[in-house]
């Protein structure tokens, strides 16, 4: 059955291999960064300073054996995060990190955050897993000194570690080439290659492709509210197609006591919106979303002397947007808006060693955004934002404390309307860790961190449902944990790590849209609060059972996150919307020889949709994945082919992320790759 789908593409895939091969015709070699890695959450490049609060991480082989397309993908492996994938290859896909919002969620790509002024929201599915070493996912923020101020300004983290070239011996080139195809109609072929200039500068470049017409089966069922069912049938999910570019190219130099970096990214998509399946409307509706996004940037670092170390980054990103509804002429509201967003990036961070266990830094970094339109009275905004940040990281003996706090001043201009008044905040954050015992298995942390976001332009001055009175969106974290950690010499158990975590946070003023009695405006305000009290759980390790290798690995998230906006609400200490109480996950790897073995569980359990009310009518059945791969690894002379099937959601589960965007059932890919 495989086999058969796979063959309409054959002619495809030679000429892909073919044209990539012919065109690049240098002596290639194995990459070094893809070696055999435990799960434990340690990180790739080495860390010059103390780390008090573990990572959740996936890094190397782990992220091409999770079954992922995107990062979004992959980080459903992650504890204490919710997803919303409106359905597809191309459907937009965000997260939230303990049910803060996706807002409060800072995204950075090779240390540098992507900015979206507009939305303050990442579409995650834009980014490849190709050209990443390393996913990292932090709780309150990376607990390091030495970086940019931005860095200690979001209530979450995800770094997302592009690779960097290395090379075996003598060689100067290497040469991945990667062709993925499924049974939605993929056709995904991508390159990467490498060249060594000189001892102390290494150059990359990558490009890769996708086209998909998108169109899987689900099912729909539509219930009374008494619960019985009204209908229920199979259909096809139309506006999910996508054809998108991606390029990337960097160069990586070594300096006497430090590093620099030059990355270009570009970014080329059009595709269609996939929109709710409601009152029996399955066919297509028109909406369709063309971005173009690209950026620049850079980064040095240097040891000035031996006790002060220094790192300036810059970038300069512009995106292009353009969205439409080629059925709106039928009604009164023809759609077809254009949105340009412009930033432009600074950052100076810098280091002090006081002693061997005393470190204090300084960062300072300025901002600039400004979004245009062609909305009728539209304000055409301009941000000014600059960021200070003091920190210091103390440890003595078995006890690290880090402290720190960002001040953050904002204003702007506006051609049109008001404005929004200026704001100048300061929020602090402190962690903690402490080894109990001597051995250093046992950890015990904890974190206190209070934090804001700004309304993003959207929420500011968007036609006809802007507010320029709105307050800014705080929280609180407070968060206790342990870790536990320890190797073994026997012959069946290697390693085991765990860490489990309780948190509480608190968001004031939380930032909602609500409607006047017209559909077509809304209006933004602050409401009350929002109390999120969780708990995560993470365990793995390391088993030998003969020649074979195996690692499992679980994670579980409890949640209990109530709206307490309004007392007068009938929807007064419910769940907020989405948020499930219960959720996890496991995944086991197997290793034998040159086979690989992967399987992966995903449950996300009962929640209700964007209604508010917990009732009956509102409450959305928990949906669960099984996905299986196998990974065959073949040695040729000097080169190295991979092939890899995948199976995804093995028992063709029908199941919705968001309520009426159906996700696909069962579906295969096949992966090809050649280290050439």
């Amino acid at each position: 059955m495989v086999t058969t789908f796979f063959t309409s593409q054959l002619q495809k895939v030679v000429f892909t291999v073919f044209v990539l091969t012919a065109t690049l015709i240098f002596s290639q070699s194995k990459k070094d960064t893809v070696k055999e890695q435990t799960i434990i959450p340690v990180h790739i490049k080495k860390k010059n300073f103390k780390e008090i609060l573990p990572a959740q991480v996936l890094s190397g082989e782990q992220l091409d054996r999770l079954n992922s397309q995107s990062v979004a993908d992959a980080l459903r492996y992650f504890a204490g995060i919710q997803i919303k994938d409106y359905g597809g290859i191309g459907g937009l896909k965000t997260i939230n990190i303990r049910s803060m919002g996706s807002q409060h969620v800072g995204v950075f790509y090779d240390g540098i955050q992507i900015g979206n002024a507009q939305n303050g929201i990442v579409d995650l599915g834009r980014y490849s897993l190709d050209d990443l070493e390393e996913i990292s996912l932090y709780n309150g923020q990376k607990s390091e000194i030495f970086q940019p101020a931005k860095d200690f300004g979001s209530s979450g983290s995800i770094y997302l570690q592009p690779k960097i070239p290395s090379f075996k011996g003598n060689r100067k080139t290497n040469l991945v080439v990667k062709f993925k195809n499924s049974s939605i109609d993929l056709f995904n072929p991508s390159f990467r290659l490498e060249q060594k200039i000189s001892d102390k500068i290494s150059a990359s470049f990558s490009s890769e492709f996708l086209q998909s017409d998108g169109i899987y089966k689900f099912r729909y069922k539509k219930k009374y509210p008494d619960g019985q069912v009204a209908n229920d049938t199979i259909a096809k999910r139309f506006d999910s197609d996508i054809k998108s570019k991606r390029f990337e190219t960097s160069l990586n130099g070594k300096l006497k006591d430090g590093e620099w970096t030059l990355r270009g990214y570009g970014y080329l998509s059009d595709r269609g919106i996939p929109a709710a399946i409601v009152n029996n409307r399955f066919g297509s509706r028109g909406q369709r979303l063309r971005d173009e996004n690209y950026f620049v940037q850079g980064s040095l670092r240097k040891k000035i002397f031996p006790k002060f170390e220094t790192q300036l980054k810059a970038k300069f990103a512009y995106d292009y947007t353009f969205y439409s509804d080629t059925l709106s002429t039928e009604t009164d509201f023809p759609v077809r808006n254009i949105y340009v967003q412009r930033e432009f990036y600074v950052s100076s961070s810098n280091v002090y060693s006081i002693t061997k266990d005393w470190d204090v830094s300084a960062s300072a970094d300025f901002q600039f955004n400004n979004l245009d339109a062609n909305l009728v009275n539209f304000s055409y905004p301009k941000r000014y934002t600059s960021l200070v940040a003091f920190a210091t990281t103390y440890q003595l003996g078995r006890l690290k404390f880090l402290g720190s706090v960002l001040g953050t001043f904002v204003s702007e201009e506006v051609e049109k309307n008001s404005k929004s008044p200026d704001k100048r905040e300061w929020t602090p954050a402190a962690f903690l860790s402490y080894n109990p015992f001597s051995n250093k298995n046992l950890t015990v942390r904890a974190f206190y961190k209070r934090i804001f976001r700004m309304p993003t332009f959207n929420d500011f001055y968007y036609t006809v449902i802007g507010n320029t009175a709105l307050k800014p969106e705080f929280t609180n974290q407070y968060n206790l944990g342990l870790t536990y950690e320890k190797q073994f010499s026997g012959r069946f158990l290697k390693l085991i790590y765990a860490k489990a975590d309780g948190y509480f946070n608190k968001v004031e003023n939380k930032i909602i849209a609500a409607p006047t009695g017209n559909l077509f405006r809304w209006t933004m305000m602050n409401l009350g609060n929002v109390e999120i009290l969780g708990t995560d759980v993470h365990v793995q390790a390391d088993l030998q059972l003969g020649k074979v290798t195996l690692k499992p690995q679980m994670n579980y998230t409890f949640q209990r996150a109530r709206d307490f906006s309004d007392r007068n609400e009938s929807y007064f200490g419910d769940q907020i919307p989405y948020t499930p109480w219960h959720s996890g996950n496991f995944v086991m790897m197997a290793d034998y020889k040159d086979w690989s073995f992967n399987y992966s569980f995903v449950y996300v359990g009962e929640r209700y949709d964007g209604q508010q009310n917990n009732i009956q009518y509102n409450y959305i059945q928990p949906w669960y994945t099984h996905d299986l791969s196998v990974q065959k690894n073949i040695k040729w002379r000097e080169h190295q082919f991979k092939a890899s099937v995948e199976v995804n959601n093995v028992f063709n589960q029908y199941y919705d992320v968001v309520l009426n965007y159906p996700m696909p059932g069962r579906n295969f890919k096949l992966i090809v790759s050649f280290i050439l």
